[in-house]
């Protein structure tokens, strides 16, 4: 089982759930009648939920006000089952109560009870914290700048953590990064990345160049920001974006908890980060799909993961496409850019499966396709092309690919059948010494995607 510590700000999710069918006369404002009220965890204190809905035993560092909202976070985190290793009730500070006022699952106000100064009891925890990391196989920080993440402690913990040759994992908060400098990762959203590294994140290449920044300026193992629908951007040795699970969205609270949470318990658990962003993809689908704070069990994300729709099981990763069963199956390997699909492509890919058992298709990535054909391609993001392409019931799995051809995808996977058009008729096909033999087929003819745009353009 994965032992994760999470060092941050603790503090309490009050939730007033009401009704509403008049408006004061009093002002012009609703008048809501109070049917029930609820508090959890919040703070650092739903990533703590979120690690033990996946089955993680967790240990708690943080500091609370001398009140008694301090000890009903300190009740709250007993009752859920984690550890306070040091929860210090610091005299003359105001424990963080976040109260919101829900009107048929829509938050109508918000009330907060809370002190942002930074903590005077650092050393205590370096000391505890120093004397306990052993027992732990993972650090995250959940940093709501309420203070107890101070520059000084933040930099004793990422160091002390980096010396144990451990992970540690960091929600930042604020628009000065320097103090998470030497993490493992940091998991803003495109917003918090944006205003930290002073230019908007409004395409694939400013997500590309903030993801790099980000990785040489604070000296990152992995650059990694969250993009809301669009999942989240990964630097580790090159920019991959990682597609969210499309869902209906109830309450966005406490998504970006559940990606620290499950990142943090995937990579504790010894997952690669590829497959740890995967699920952390997940687990927001599965929250924000929920009202108010919530977390996500591993039974909801494995549900999930079995539930995906058609395209999404066949878009996968080379790695995964490696791992299926071919066991007396001829595999075919063609690939393209597939910019606008028309019916020349779906005459192409169903001659194509008609020469074996399994069609796989290679798709040049956005920046591949602008590599080969100019900036304005492609037309369609790498997303919907392949979205597309699995929509297409001859087409088996769809794989994403940077480089300007897929010289290093057919070497890895050996098709039995390699298909190109036959326009290459006489020439060297790309990755033919890796296959058992070369298939050329005829194209429609007068259809292509650049006639179609220049169609489009007379």
């Amino acid at each position: 089982m994965s032992r994760v510590l999470v060092v941050g700000d603790l503090m309490i999710d009050h939730y007033i759930w009401g009704s509403c069918d008049r408006i004061s006369p009093e002002a012009p404002v609703q008048v809501v009648n109070i049917k029930n009220e609820t508090k959890r965890l919040g703070g650092c204190g739903n990533v703590v939920s979120n690690l033990i809905a996946l089955g993680a035993e967790v240990g708690v560092i943080s500091v609370v006000g001398d009140d008694e909202l301090g000890g009903e976070i300190l009740k709250l985190l007993k009752d859920r089952g984690a550890q306070a290793e040091l929860v210090i009730a610091q005299k003359g500070r105001k424990s963080s109560q976040k109260s919101r006022v829900m009107v048929t699952h829509q938050q109508v106000l918000r009330l907060d009870t809370e002190s942002t100064s930074d903590i005077d009891c650092a050393d205590e925890i370096v000391g505890k914290f120093q004397g306990i990391l052993d027992s732990y196989d993972i650090v995250l920080l959940s940093d709501y700048g309420k203070g107890v993440l101070s520059d000084y402690l933040t930099k004793q913990i990422i160091s002390i953590t980096k010396n144990s040759s451990k992970m540690v994992l960091v929600d930042p908060k604020g628009k000065d990064y320097s103090k998470y400098r030497g993490a493992t990762l940091l998991t803003p959203n495109k917003k918090e990345a944006s205003e930290a590294l002073g230019f908007v994140i409004d395409s694939d290449e400013k997500l590309e160049l903030a993801l790099k920044t980000m990785k040489m300026n604070y000296e990152l193992e992995y650059s990694l920001i969250t993009l809301s629908e669009d999942g989240i951007g990964l630097l580790a040795q090159k920019m991959v974006k990682f597609p969210a699970l499309a869902k209906e969205v109830f309450d966005v609270t406490g998504a970006g908890d559940s990606v620290l949470a499950t990142l943090g318990y995937c990579l504790a658990s010894k997952m690669s980060i590829e497959d740890a962003i995967d699920n952390a993809n997940l687990a927001a689908a599965v929250v924000v799909g929920k009202v108010g704070s919530a977390d996500a069990s591993w039974g909801e994300i494995e549900s999930l993961k079995s539930k995906k729709i058609g395209f999404e099981r066949k878009l996968v990763k080379l790695d995964e496409l490696l791992k299926v069963d071919r066991s007396g199956k001829s595999l075919v390997f063609t690939n393209g850019c597939f910019d606008i699909l028309h019916f020349g492509h779906i005459s192409y890919l169903q001659k194509a499966k008609m020469l074996g058992d399994i069609l796989v298709v290679g798709l040049n990535s956005d920046s591949s396709v602008r590599g080969l054909k100019g900036d304005s391609r492609p037309v369609n993001t790498q997303f919907d092309r392949a979205a597309m392409l699995c929509a297409m019931e001859f087409v088996d799995f769809v794989v994403i690919f940077d480089d300007d051809t897929p010289y290093e995808m057919i070497k890895a996977i050996g098709p039995d059948v390699l298909v190109k058009g036959a326009d290459y008729e006489g020439k060297v096909v790309v990755g033919s010494q890796f296959a058992k033999r070369v298939e050329l087929i005829e194209f429609v003819e007068g259809k292509s995607t650049t006639n179609i745009i220049e169609k489009i353009r007379n």
